[in-house]
């Protein structure tokens, strides 16, 4: 009966063609777009995680040259930045598995393959694993092992949505359509038909579909134009980031090779029989530099986790401002001096009381100072200056370095970015320190502002934090230069090197040091023991380190001993825990040796400091 209805009525054949038209237009178009989307996926995803294999395989090369697990299962952390990338692998050229890496949080996992397979990509339901061989000099030496989620799905289920949304849609407006108005219809669909095939051919998110009317077709029309305009945003955000990240990563990977290079020449020299002590003494000051200088790059990532993590926290309280900017000028001094510039510091002689957290702010005023001499040629000028500005404090950081454009005023204060992208620069960073200040300065409820004359007029920062009207708090005073007494200490950690080394220092000291590379060892030698102090890792073999915390504080032969976390593990989480278990103190490697001094000597400002 339908059907002889239909071949009784034109008006109906012409309802069901266009309807029929249409349905069939937006079927091809959402199946080849889709099918093109998926496809460009595939494609763009195994494109960067070849990229990260290329990266890993270029700072694996030298370990796997010199026979270097450790430094290898270091590259490989590297991808902890990828919350992705479930497993990474480095294989030695006969197929021998040399470091690998996985991450604690993704589940369980698949092992790690025997045996490398050959260049390529394969996808396993929701993972894909890829093998890519790591070449020096057109020498191999080995292949990376990646494994990493692949979930095209969510992407495919958004366009299904969207495309069922507007075909019923469609089919509604086409059954409501009559006569004339058929012409109205199609013209439009058709031409929202032409731009969705425009945009997949071309990727130009630019196209927009022609608008003809003013009704319902209409709005189809606006809604396609703006989820167009809205997808092209989206894209170009996602090519941003995704170009900071290669950015970040490459810029990681050379900032963390950078110290690795002198300190291993500083070894080579201590181990040279005709080295003089001159030698010695210039080597060993250059190895405390770089140190300090991974130390610096390893707190920024601790800070970046902090704020992508919304755990970025500070302790605030009555203090005077000056004292902050003092501790960041004895913070930056020595670097400001190496690179001879001349520091020109301005404070008020009465004190300026603010609410604040003096060690995050002399980290914000330090970075800020860091900047401007990373900045500034050698023998450059930098003003550090406060003032009263209203019911507000202001510091201002200016130099006559490099200066800025118009366009980075606000884009300095973004995660990743960085003024001078050349090769030619001779000082390099993460790209966080700004980003860093502006959220601490926030906590603070101030605001920090850059401003410059323009490239090569030098710059401005400017740090406005709200005036307190409360007296500062005293400050306590610490006794530099004092020796602890002597303590009964038992040093537990499974890096033998580590707890040896330090063993020897705090022995040169005086103390009496047990050392042992497991919890298990570690609670049988503190019962006969007794120590005044434990220094203990967290990860150990046989029982962990919080473990080990809970039963020495439950033993009452050993519930006076002090104990101390030393660990690599820095979040607040962390410290929370530590707490939980009975530690009195936590320490993050690597362990400052004048803290470890004062924590023995029972100095609270001291432990303040490590805590």
């Amino acid at each position: 009966m339908m059907m002889a209805a239909i071949r009784s009525s034109l008006r109906r054949k012409v309802v069901l063609i266009v309807m029929a038209t249409t349905v069939a237009a937006l079927l091809l178009s959402a199946i080849g777009l889709v099918i093109y989307d998926l496809r460009a996926y595939e494609r763009n995803w195994t494109n960067d995680l070849t990229l990260q294999a290329e990266i890993l395989a270029r700072a694996s090369a030298p370990a796997l040259q010199f026979d270097d697990r450790d430094t290898a299962a270091n590259d490989l952390k590297l991808v902890r930045v990828r919350p992705a990338v479930l497993q990474a692998a480095i294989y030695r050229q006969d197929g021998q598995l040399f470091a690998t890496y996985g991450r604690t949080d993704a589940g369980e996992l698949p092992g790690f393959p025997e045996h490398p397979a050959a260049d390529g990509y394969l996808i396993q339901g929701d993972q894909l694993v890829l093998f890519r061989r790591v070449v020096e000099n057109g020498e191999p030496l080995g292949t990376i092992y990646l494994r990493a989620r692949y979930l095209p799905w969510n992407r495919l289920r958004d366009y299904l949505t969207i495309i069922g949304v507007v075909m019923i849609a469609s089919v509604a407006l086409a059954a409501l359509l009559s006569g004339w108005l058929q012409a109205t219809l199609t013209g439009p669909i058709l031409e929202v038909a032409r731009a969705a095939r425009d945009v997949m051919e071309k990727r130009d998110y630019s196209l927009r579909a022609r608008k003809t009317t003013e009704d319902e077709i209409g709005e189809l029309v606006d809604s396609f134009n703006g989820m167009v305009a809205d997808t092209g945003r989206r894209a170009e955000a996602l090519r941003e980031a995704d170009q900071r990240k290669d950015e970040f990563l490459a810029t990681l990977a050379h900032e963390l090779r950078n110290p690795l290079a002198p300190l291993r020449n500083a070894v080579e020299i201590l181990r040279m029989p005709q080295a003089t002590p001159q030698m010695g003494s210039r080597a060993l000051e250059m190895m405390d530099r770089q140190l300090h200088q991974m130390v610096r790059l390893v707190d920024d990532l601790l800070d970046v986790s902090r704020i992508t993590t919304g755990k970025l926290m500070v302790r605030r309280s009555t203090i005077v401002l000056q004292d902050a900017l003092r501790d960041a000028v004895e913070t930056v001094r020595p670097f400001l001096e190496s690179r001879q510039h001349s520091l020109e510091v301005r404070l008020p002689p009465e004190a300026v009381a603010v609410e604040g957290d003096r060690t995050r702010l002399a980290q914000v005023f330090s970075n800020l100072l860091h900047n401007a001499g990373k900045y500034t040629e050698p023998g450059g000028h930098i003003a550090l200056t406060l003032e009263r500005e209203g019911e507000a404090a202001l510091v201002k950081v200016a130099d006559n370095g490099i200066g800025l454009d118009g366009a980075s005023m606000d884009a300095i204060f973004d995660m990743f970015v960085q003024v001078d992208r050349s090769l030619t620069r001779t000082q390099a960073g993460l790209g966080v320190g700004l980003t860093l200040a502006r959220r601490l300065i926030a906590l603070h409820g101030g605001t920090v502002t850059a401003t410059s004359g323009g490239v090569g007029q030098g710059s401005v920062f400017a740090v406005r934090i709200p005036l307190s009207g409360a007296a500062p708090e005293a400050a306590i005073a610490a006794t530099p230069g004092s020796h602890a007494p002597r303590r009964r200490v038992l040093l537990a950690d499974d890096n033998i090197d580590f707890a040896n080394s330090l063993a020897s220092l705090l022995g040169s000291h005086g103390h009496e040091v047990r050392v042992v590379h497991d919890g298990a060892e570690a609670l049988h030698v503190a019962a006969e023991f007794l120590p005044e102090y434990a220094f203990l890792d967290i990860g150990m073999p046989k029982v962990h380190g919080y473990e080990v915390a809970r039963r020495l504080k439950a033993n009452p032969a050993t519930a006076g001993c002090v104990l101390v976390a030393v660990t690599g593990w820095g979040q607040e989480d962390d410290r929370r825990r530590a707490r939980d278990a009975g530690f009195d103190r936590h320490m993050v490697k690597p362990v400052d040796p004048q803290q470890l001094e004062a924590i023995l000597a029972g100095r609270r400002d001291a432990t303040l400091k490590a805590d």
